[in-house]
């Protein structure tokens, strides 16, 4: 094992915040009982506001980045894990309040360790990553409360992200009619590709001032949040559901109860932060009846540590389609 090895840190100094390849050392990171070497990590939208400071993501500084991770455990002090095993961590402080994944090594604590499913790689599992976990966590939230391909289209907004564009290929291959709504007309074949059935342009939105809106969508999957948000709230057919997922449209919503009690939809919040047998048990079905079928498509680049930081401006001007790895070498 080397006795230093390469991070991308991230530092404030006077509120300004950078991110610096630098060399550490074991006793450098976060505690854990847990120690793996890192083969990939990925970059989300939470990792670039991180990154950038344009959001208070980190609650300390200076902080390894990278809220996800995959690779090999070296040393594991309980039974949960063995010297050897392939493994993913999503989140669990990951990048925010605890060393993550942009380096060679890290230190994580047991209860956060997932081992990956047969079917599954390192590669894969980033891949997949925050944004694909969250994606199928959200099929599976809404199909638990009665989502069926029959109740009509799936409109999944933001389609181009991370989790949009694994929404739309997780949804496509349950049977359902998918709707990607989306600024980037020109990725409208990629989405088709991916098994949108139709792109709708979100500049074409016309918002609905009344309470009820035409029942336009079996349901949705939204990344956006704000009027977006609240437009779908008024457009769901009746026993709906709708997954909240993000805010890139803003994190306000204005709309009035009655989608919920005359039309009887539901807005389902989720989140990755999930106990440790229902994260398995994604992390599963992510291996069988929900296994992504064009991650080859969606996970299109990938960069190294040496090449992270010129990254992420990318993903904070909303350039940046699917997912990127990082490959930690």
């Amino acid at each position: 094992m080397a006795e230093r090895f390469r991070a991308l840190r991230i530092h404030r100094n006077d509120g300004v915040v950078r991110s610096e390849l630098e060399e550490l050392s074991l006793d450098d990171l976060s505690p854990g009982n847990v120690l793996i070497r890192v083969e990939y990590s990925s970059i989300n939208y939470k990792d670039a506001l991180a990154a950038t400071g344009a959001a208070p993501i980190m609650r300390h500084f200076p902080l390894v980045g990278g809220i996800d991770l995959a690779g090999e455990v070296l040393e594991c002090s309980d039974e949960s894990c063995r010297p050897g095993d392939k493994v993913v961590v999503l989140g669990g402080g990951l990048g925010e309040n605890r060393d993550g994944g942009y380096a060679r090594f890290a230190r994580v604590d047991s209860d956060r360790v997932v081992p990956l499913p047969e079917g599954i790689d390192t590669r894969q599992a980033m891949a997949i990553g925050t944004a694909g976990f969250t994606a199928a966590l959200a099929v599976h939230r809404l199909e638990a409360n009665g989502q069926r391909p029959e109740s009509g289209p799936m409109i999944v907004t933001g389609a181009t992200g991370g989790v949009g564009t694994i929404a739309i290929d997780l949804l496509a291959g349950r049977g359902y009619d998918v709707t990607a709504l989306t600024g980037k007309t020109g990725e409208s074949d990629y989405l088709q590709t991916l098994g949108a059935a139709e792109i709708v342009d979100r500049r074409s939105i016309e918002p609905v001032t009344r309470p009820l809106g035409r029942g336009l969508w079996g349901g949705a999957v939204d990344n956006l949040g704000g009027d977006i948000l609240a437009w779908l709230t008024r457009t769901v057919r009746p026993w709906g559901n709708i997954a909240s997922i993000g805010l890139a449209a803003g994190a306000g919503l204005s709309t009035t109860v009655m989608p919920f009690i005359l039309r009887s939809v539901s807005l389902i919040g989720v989140n990755m932060e999930v106990e440790p047998r229902l994260r398995q048990r994604i992390w599963e079905r992510l291996a069988a009846d929900l296994c992504p079928q064009h991650l080859e498509l969606i996970a299109t680049r990938e960069v190294t540590l040496s090449e992270l930081a010129d990254c992420f401006d990318g993903f904070m001007a909303g350039t940046v389609t699917g997912r990127t790895l990082v490959r930690i070498d």
